[in-house]
């Protein structure tokens, strides 16, 4: 266990990932760094040094993640090290012992002080990994001559089951996947320069849950200074879990798996995820898991009742796409079957996070639209009244507190799923530029690869010196009150004021209460 002094001082340690040994004959041409802590051998790809399944610390159950000893040999990175225990098979294998890290660099060579852009994974805080092919590096550490880095860590139950006010044996427990994500940004703070990078231009960027834990990461003391840029793409914290809800929500798991907190440490792997289907207490459904106002580690929302003074002068960019909740509620699905005006009203209801009338909210939209259809407004009011509000609320403190700040909204299109528009995740393989990875729906024709090229440029520019405008978007204004400029990413991208504002005055009508906390 290990406390805040601790955690801010402490560089996260090399061990053996468990790797495949390199071949022999590649050995010798392979690329060894020399860290603090030892040796470390990746390999060539693509004119790219590329070290996969680096290990940056180990973890007991429901304990804060601690350093591991240096290893005298050379330790081989060579393949993704595991990802966090979830539900479902997608990311295997997967362990509990998950703490791994990946770098793409030009050159793995000290003295390069190339940008640093450090990629957290979406899927909330209960799924996810950067082993998607989605998440890979390559070409934007190509494209920008920077060092791209990928991190795993714990999720769901493992990363932020509340135990602190049941179990004193968990003082750290809520919180302890932000914990695994600073003794990351730790590791890179001590090790990134013999890999080329500059420790003093880290960027950190994560899409969904990726950016709902930097948002919270910047309102975390122990991650002050650990990073100099941050973009959340389709991701916000407002608020934080509090520590009553987080405590409701650790019975009802508890509950579930008729056990106690004692019971926990032994139980078998397997058990812990069967009971993520726990029903939350407080929202119904799956239990939720997030970061929690435990006053130790987080000692005040995100966002409320301001922006965090610690994080003002951190450049920020905060993006969103045009339908983002065309990703997870399927138009060919039942929730949209046999849609019409008769039960629009009665089919948004459960999908809003604003309490106003339904039937309120379509009659404004059929005014003001009134060519629309059913579908479209269905699509339009979830995501303005869901997805898109703590954006909103993020990006107006932080610019009432007049610090530098740059919004964008993906209004690009996907040609492979047109039914999708613009949904969210959409700008993951746009600033990745892997369009024709698996899962990419963005497709790869000369639209899809301008649009891409526009936004990975614009993400490099920021990390390199914390201003995203570039020679392709020459005219980016700062997000400012009341213009509200936003770039957006579309086969004609410009920067528009407050290019939706009649929703997001719709929808400001009444208080926005983050989901979960």
């Amino acid at each position: 266990m290990i406390d805040r002094r601790t955690m801010i001082g402490a560089g996260a340690l090399l061990g053996a990932a468990g790797l495949l040994p390199a071949a022999a004959g590649a050995a010798a041409k392979a690329p060894v760094v020399t860290t603090r802590q030892g040796r470390l051998r990746g390999r060539l790809e693509g004119g790219l040094a590329v070290f996969r399944g680096i290990r940056y610390g180990r973890a007991e159950r429901f304990k804060a993640p601690t350093a591991v000893p240096p290893s005298r040999d050379i330790v081989d990175a060579l393949a993704f090290g595991p990802s966090a225990p979830q539900r479902g098979t997608r990311y295997a294998p997967a362990s509990e012992d998950c703490l791994f890290l990946n770098v793409w660099t030009p050159e793995a060579k000290a003295g390069g002080k190339r940008p640093v852009l450090v990629y957290i994974h979406g899927g909330a805080y209960s799924s996810g990994s950067v082993v998607d092919p989605l998440n890979d590096g390559r070409h934007l550490a190509a494209r920008g001559d920077a060092v791209v880095v990928t991190v795993n860590h714990r999720l769901n139950a493992l990363g932020y089951l509340y135990l602190a006010r049941l179990d004193p044996n968990y003082p750290d427990s809520g919180n302890l996947g932000q914990l695994d994500l600073i003794l990351a940004l730790i590791w890179i703070r001590d090790n990134i320069a013999a890999f080329g990078g500059d420790p003093g231009r880290v960027l950190v960027f994560g899409q969904s849950g990726g950016g709902a834990k930097i948002a919270t990461m910047m309102g975390m003391p122990a991650a002050r200074g650990l990073f100099h840029r941050a973009i959340t793409m389709s991701g916000q914290q407002v608020t934080a879990s509090g520590p009553l809800n987080a405590t409701a929500r650790a019975r009802a798991y508890l509950d579930a798996l008729k056990a106690t907190p004692a019971d926990l440490a032994a139980m078998p792997l397997e058990r812990l995820i069967e009971g993520l289907g726990a029903t939350d207490p407080i929202l119904g459904g799956g239990v939720y898991f997030g970061p929690v106002l435990d006053m130790k580690w987080l000692t005040r929302h995100p966002f409320w009742p301001d922006a965090n003074p610690q994080s003002n002068g951190v450049p920020m960019m905060l993006g969103n796409t045009r339908d983002e909740t065309r990703a997870f509620i399927d138009p060919k699905g039942p929730k949209l079957a046999g849609l019409d005006w008769s039960n629009l009203a009665e089919r948004m209801t459960p999908e809003l996070r604003m309490d106003l009338p339904p039937e309120w909210i379509v009659a404004q939209y059929r005014a003001r639209f009134p060519d629309w259809s059913p579908e479209r407004v269905f699509y339009a009011a979830t995501t303005a009244g869901r997805s898109w509000p703590g954006q909103v609320i993020e990006a107006d403190v932080r610019a009432a507190a007049d610090t530098p700040t740059w919004v964008y909204q993906v209004d690009y299109q996907s040609p492979v799923e047109p039914w999708r528009g613009a949904p969210h995740t959409i700008d993951i393989p746009l600033s990745f530029g892997t369009l024709d990875a698996e899962g990419s729906i963005t497709g790869t024709g000369a639209d899809a690869r301008a649009v891409s090229e526009r936004m990975m440029d614009a993400f490099l520019a920021f990390a390199r010196s914390g201003d995203p405008k570039h020679p392709g978007l020459e005219q980016w204004p700062r997000y400012r009150l009341p213009a509200r400029s936003t770039m957006v990413f579309d086969i004609a991208t410009r920067a528009i004021d407050d290019p939706r504002k009649w929703e997001r005055e719709l929808f400001a009508r009444v208080p926005y209460i983050q989901p979960g906390t």
